[in-house]
């Protein structure tokens, strides 16, 4: 049985899932992990989605406010060995909706160059990339995306 909550950061499993996320980043960014790491602190999110399969926190994801109208996605990730379920277009469509009710019009998101199946994850829900933005500015293994929200 699937089951999708909203939740805060302080919730146990988003923790357990995000130090799994953290150590995958760490191997993938090799010396870069600590200045992408210093923008994926948790304490501050208050938005945050957990993807359950049979009573067991399999994904989430989390959104966390970037300008009046816009909310960045961050902290996304699938337990590696439940992945190509379609479950992050799941969990990324609940944060689109859970942007949509708190009045926001736009989703932007950064992922790594080397993340290949998350860059084809946003392609394949309609996000467009764009400039790197704010502290994402001058990093060329950045990659960053938009997309305006609609309701269904």
């Amino acid at each position: 049985m699937e089951l999708i909550i909203r939740t805060d950061a302080n919730h146990p499993e988003f923790i357990k899932l995000v130090s799994q996320l953290d150590a995958i980043l760490r191997e993938l960014d090799g010396e870069e992990h600590e200045f992408y790491a210093q923008f994926n602190k948790i304490d501050t999110l208050e938005h945050v989605v957990l993807f359950y399969i049979d009573q067991l926190a399999v994904g989430c994801g989390a959104l966390k406010k970037y300008s009046i109208d816009t909310m960045e996605i961050k902290r996304m990730y699938v337990l590696p060995e439940y992945r190509s379920l379609g479950i992050a277009t799941k969990i990324l469509s609940e944060l689109e909706s859970w942007m949509l009710s708190l009045g926001n019009t736009t989703s932007i998101l950064e992922t790594g160059i080397k993340q290949k199946d998350a860059i084809a994850l946003y392609q394949k829900n309609h996000y467009i990339r764009i400039p790197s933005y704010s502290q994402y500015k001058d990093v060329e293994n950045s990659v960053c995306f938009s997309k305006i929200l609609t309701q269904n």
